[in-house]
């Protein structure tokens, strides 16, 4: 493998490029995290401390980066991630996963706010902005399978519904357009996934 020598450490010049590549990165998730939602090359480049040239030869274009700065907030982001006991009542689920959800979307919130500006024009950022939607989907099938088996032929409707009230773009709705608080916020989507749910308990989720 290039870059590694024979007793497998790393060699001098793919770790500076692995260092350059993370302060890219890190300089342009700070950006976007102190409001510059379109940072140019040369703003990232300047906070990272390299020079243009260094960010583009670590980086082919914006799509790479893109992925890139991805990839760390999915490092990040599991870094905070903290499981739901799927054996909880389901009041108690809720609750622990909204409170979880909020969280995370107020975390993602300035990359995805710079994201909905570039998506359409961007195939990167639309699979980033789909990757997210399908772990949490994932998320919510896994938790709420109690719930979701007793929908029967409604079960997809539902984890449909429940997507929609627990990922960015109805997030953003609360936060930005109708100017809620996260309290508040966290308020509303606990009342949608609670009404979604509601008539899909049984005594062992009750």
């Amino acid at each position: 493998m290039a870059g590694v020598g024979p007793s497998g450490a790393i060699d001098g010049r793919t770790a500076r490029a692995m260092r350059t590549r993370r302060a890219v990165v890190d300089a342009l998730l700070a950006l976007l995290d102190e409001g510059d939602l379109k940072p140019s090359g040369e703003r990232v480049a300047d906070r990272a401390g390299v020079s243009l040239r260094a960010l583009w030869t670590n980086f082919n274009d914006m799509e790479t980066l893109y992925a890139a700065a991805a990839e760390r907030l999915l490092e990040r982001q599991r870094a905070r991630f903290r499981p739901v006991d799927p054996a909880l009542p389901l009041s108690a689920r809720i609750v622990a996963f909204c409170r979880q959800r909020a969280q995370l979307l107020e975390f993602l919130a300035p990359a995805a706010r710079s994201s909905q500006l570039r998506e359409p024009f961007s195939g990167q950022l639309r699979r980033n902005r789909d990757q997210q939607y399908a772990m949490g989907r994932k998320e919510i099938a896994q938790l709420f399978a109690v719930e979701l088996e007793a929908a029967g032929g409604q079960a997809k409707v539902v984890l449909d519904a429940l997507c929609v009230a627990t990922t960015w773009p109805a997030w953003s709705a609360l936060r930005d357009h109708f100017g809620l608080n996260v309290r508040a916020a966290r308020a509303v989507m606990e009342c949608s996934v609670t009404a979604l749910l509601a008539d899909r308990t049984d005594s062992s989720s009750t």
